[in-house]
């Protein structure tokens, strides 16, 4: 009795493993996926390129269904202080970093617009204080425009002696009035929520 199990055992396995090698598949190649639009977003502001109107938004920027800004006025309050030594309008390395960063913010808002306010001490004559403020607003303006601001952008003003910071007439008040301002106007941005990153704008 068991030899007639074991060679039945064998006749099952040998029946079975010729039906598995006579049952061939052909070999199919893993499918591309043939992506029609591109769904890659390089600004990362959450919207594709293939609809994005405004590519290149700044980091960290709300925006509406087109990728740009929808935008609204605001006064930017940072201030850019500058001092300058007695009859001079040579800027400090010590303050290239302020300058640097107001850069960087105009980059970031295309719409924003500086008013650079040149000043100086009452030391001297009126008319030379007021042509001294207004090159030291121009060595600042050189200053931003070397980082990439379009001229266009930048306003400059001297005011010589005329806004003094300080009326005394020691030299702490002197200093603190040989100075260059600046007045930013900035954007701040709001989101709009309805979008779909299937859909695609002809740009």
């Amino acid at each position: 009795m068991k030899l007639i199990n074991t060679i039945f055992i064998t006749l099952s396995i040998t029946v079975l493993l010729s039906a598995c090698s006579a049952d061939k598949y052909a070999y199919i190649d893993t499918p591309v996926a043939n992506q029609i639009a591109d769904l890659q977003d390089d600004d990362q502001d959450g919207v594709v390129n293939a609809r994005d109107f405004c590519p290149g938004t700044p980091s960290g920027a709300q925006v509406d269904n087109d990728g740009c800004g929808a935008t609204m006025r605001t006064e930017d309050k940072r201030q850019l202080r500058i001092l300058f030594a007695n009859d001079s309008y040579e800027i400090n390395p010590v303050f290239s970093d302020q300058i640097r960063s107001m850069a960087e913010f105009l980059k970031a808002y295309q719409s924003a617009s500086i008013e650079i306010q040149g000043y100086a001490s009452k030391v001297g004559e009126t008319d030379y204080n007021l042509a001294l403020s207004k090159k030291r607003a121009v060595a600042v303006e050189k200053k931003l425009i070397s980082y990439g601001i379009t001229p266009k952008r930048v306003r400059i003003v001297g005011y010589g002696e005329t806004r003094l910071e300080a009326s005394g007439d020691d030299p702490a008040s002197h200093a603190v009035n040989r100075k260059v301002t600046a007045t930013v106007v900035g954007l701040t941005e709001n989101v709009v929520e309805e979008w779909t990153i299937f859909s695609i704008k002809e740009k």
